[in-house]
């Protein structure tokens, strides 16, 4: 390989990427695998190692593109260039009757309808230029979605570059899933390292593509099958028939697609895979059906949320029969009660259930569920499933009804029920064991501090052992403090006995983690705190408003609910936070021990203040920037942005279908209504 000159090793790189891509469809796409795992990694390891002698010859299509490498710190938004909306949901062969006769009578012939599976993952649409992957995008709120490209490229049943005779541009959408054998090993990992598992396949896909480090994406074996092609040149006028062209071009279509020339059709289809679904080597919950002419699909049209011309049959979930042992009551981080019902081993959907939620008192009380019961359980997705009804007939002369319980069952204080609230809440969130840990726990997360490898089983012995009393503790550990702790997890729903424990590699990578985390930017350390009602969103958005903790610990309920879509219930539970001794006492130790307590600006941000002072209203859709980008404008050139309309508003800035409540309360008050173009010459984006 080292005597080769530039000519051989670019008709080498061309020669390996085709041949590599061909074995990547052949797995993944047609699951028929024509080469073993270690000739195509030494097939791939020389494409690496060559790409990185001649970098000049890297595309952004090669096969090695899919390991990842990207870090992506905002996911962008973009606008959809065909609007992504959900389906009509139906749970009844009745509604599909239903669906039949008004697509009839809004059509001159007899319909032909395509059934396919509804996949349980993350809907993404995938736009394709000259046959080269372009974009991907997430749903979001079906005009708009984020940009999850670099994570999208590392999906192997994804092609990257397309073959035969596709479209010059087109957009193909799908559903992202995660296979059940990838997910369980996933959930196994992640109990091993004392991480909370992901309740379903779903949320491990969602959580996965939204990660931040692509490489970690590539680890993760999600999958992904397309199901339907938008554009303006497309092969066939029947959506059926496009389904599979798109084989030819590379696409991983499902052979479970039917075309149906009768309501019949249509219910034998549904009736086949509500049996055989359990069979799936991955989840559905239920049957799209889709009219297959294109012509008829444009004749029927849309909804203001939904097309006309498709609509989803949802399967029922599963439910069984089994009594009701015992109930127990958890602790939640924000001191939130949750009962549990102790059930007798029955068997649903594949796995052994032995305990159900019963979510609050007003459930309890609802269902009249009581000790000895013979109870309906359901399980929709979840890892821990649901009570949803009593078999009353088999109910006992001697029950009793439930009372519910008083007094925390962790520390014993009496529990407190705020007005319009459906939780009884533990008030001792300073001194409630569970609380304190689930407060730490929610410190390291991923999505906060992210002090990786100290899962809920790490914090457990750190605590018993004294050695953490809440999270500011986190930044005294040292290695020789807590290297060689273990302790055995028994068995719970869902986990079996376990052992957690500090190891040598891991001991190594938490002290580096949390030497790291002093690094982690201010919103993050602002969510992280656990104020609350203050999740990711409203912290970023304090963050930028108060730019510093001390601006935020000083004020006022008037300048909180100034701040966009800070409403009055946030900012009271801000001002209580700080307004308690023990919470500012950490902040300090946090200062102490180096954590951003202050917004950095970006160095590469090219800014102003000519909005110094200025507080926007912003409202409606744009044509130029989506709702965001433009509240992150203001804020980039000094201003500030506020969700309600007041004397105090500079200007309101009013796009598309801005509401008539603002517009008119905006006249009333004379404040200055501007458009996308005026705001773009006033900060100087427009000449």
């Amino acid at each position: 390989m080292n005597n080769m000159d530039k000519e051989q090793a670019h008709l080498r790189i061309e020669k390996l990427t085709k041949e590599l891509d061909h074995h990547n469809y052949q797995y993944y796409v047609l699951s028929r695998p024509s080469i073993s795992d270690y000739d195509f990694d030494m097939l791939l390891n020389e494409l690496i190692e060559l790409e990185k002698q001649y970098p000049e010859f890297l595309s952004p299509q090669s096969p090695t593109q899919r390991v990842g490498g990207d870090i992506t710190k905002v996911f962008r938004t973009v606008q959809h260039k065909y609007p992504m909306l959900s389906l009509a949901n139906t749970y009844s062969e009745e509604e599909i009757l239903n669906f039949d006769k008004r697509t009839r009578k809004g059509l001159v012939h007899d319909p032909i309808y395509v059934c396919e599976l509804k996949y349980d993952g993350v809907a993404i649409g995938l736009t394709y230029k000259n046959g080269v992957l372009e974009k991907a995008v997430t749903r979001g709120d079906g005009i708009q979605g984020d940009d999850i490209t670099a994570n999208v490229k590392t999906i192997k049943s994804i092609p990257l570059k397309l073959k035969g005779n596709y479209p010059e541009e087109f957009e193909i959408r799908g559903e992202i899933f995660y296979p059940h054998q990838g997910f369980y090993k996933l959930n196994e990992e992640r109990e091993v390292k004392g991480d909370n598992p992901f309740a379903n396949p779903r949320n491990a896909a969602s959580g996965t593509l939204k990660m931040q480090d692509s490489t970690e994406v590539a680890k993760r074996p999600l999958d992904c099958y397309l199901y339907i092609l938008y554009g303006e040149n497309l092969p066939h006028a029947s959506h059926y028939k496009n389904l599979q062209e798109a084989k030819n071009w590379g696409f991983k279509i499902s052979e479970d697609i039917k075309l149906c020339n009768s309501l019949k059709d249509i219910l034998n289809f549904i009736r086949y895979w509500d049996k055989e679904r359990a069979n799936l080597p991955y989840d559905i919950d239920g049957i799209v059906i889709k009219l297959d002419s294109l012509q008829d699909q444009q004749s029927l049209g849309f909804t203001a949320k939904s097309p006309r011309w498709a609509i989803s049959y949802k399967f029922k979930a599963e439910q069984v029969s089994t009594e009701l042992l015992s109930i127990s009551y958890q602790v939640g981080r924000t001191g939130a009660i949750t009962p549990v019902a102790n059930l007798k081993p029955v068997l649903l959907a594949g796995t052994t259930v032995k305990r159900a939620s019963l979510h609050n008192s007003d459930i309890i009380k609802n269902l009249d569920v009581r000790i000895g019961d013979q109870v309906f359980v359901e399980k929709g997705g979840e890892i821990i499933p649901k009570i949803v009804g009593v078999d009353l007939p088999k109910r006992s002369l001697f029950s009793q009804e439930i009372k519910y319980i008083s007094n925390c069952p962790e520390c014993g204080t009496s529990l407190i029920r705020k007005e319009g609230e459906a939780n009884h809440y533990c008030p001792n969130t300073y001194a409630c064991p569970p609380q304190i840990k689930g407060s730490i726990e929610h410190f390291i997360s991923r999505k906060a501090m992210n002090i990786d490898s100290l899962g809920e089983g790490k914090i457990d012995i750190l605590y018993e052992k004294g050695l953490i009393k809440n999270f500011a503790d986190l930044y005294k550990l040292r290695f020789e403090d807590i290297f060689g702790l273990e302790k055995i997890i028994p068995e719970s729903e869902g986990k079996k006995e376990r052992k957690v424990g500090f190891k040598e590699k891991s001991t190594q990578n938490i002290i580096k983690g949390i030497e790291a985390s002093k690094q982690v930017g201010f919103e993050k350390v602002l969510y992280a705190i656990g104020i609350r009602y203050v999740g990711e969103t409203v912290a970023k958005k304090l963050a930028t408003y108060f730019k510093n903790i001390d601006a935020l610990m000083n004020a006022t309920f008037e300048e909180l609910v100034e701040v966009d879509e800070i409403g009055d219930k946030i900012a009271q539970a801000v001002i209580d936070y700080f307004n308690y001794n023990a919470n500012k006492s950490l902040i300090e130790e946090l200062r102490i021990y180096g954590l951003q307590l202050e917004l950095k600006e970006d160095p590469n941000l090219i800014s102003s203040n000519i909005l110094e002072g200025k507080l926007f209203v912003v409202s409606g859709v744009f044509a130029n920037h989506s709702r965001d980008e433009i509240k992150s404008l203001v804020e980039q050139y000094g201003g500030k942005n506020t969700g309600s309309i007041s004397s105090k508003t500079s200007y309101v800035l009013a796009g598309e279908n801005m509401g008539p409540s603002k517009l008119a309360k905006a006249e009333k008050l004379g404040i200055p209504i501007i458009s996308e173009s005026e705001f773009e010459k006033l900060i100087n984006l427009t000449t």
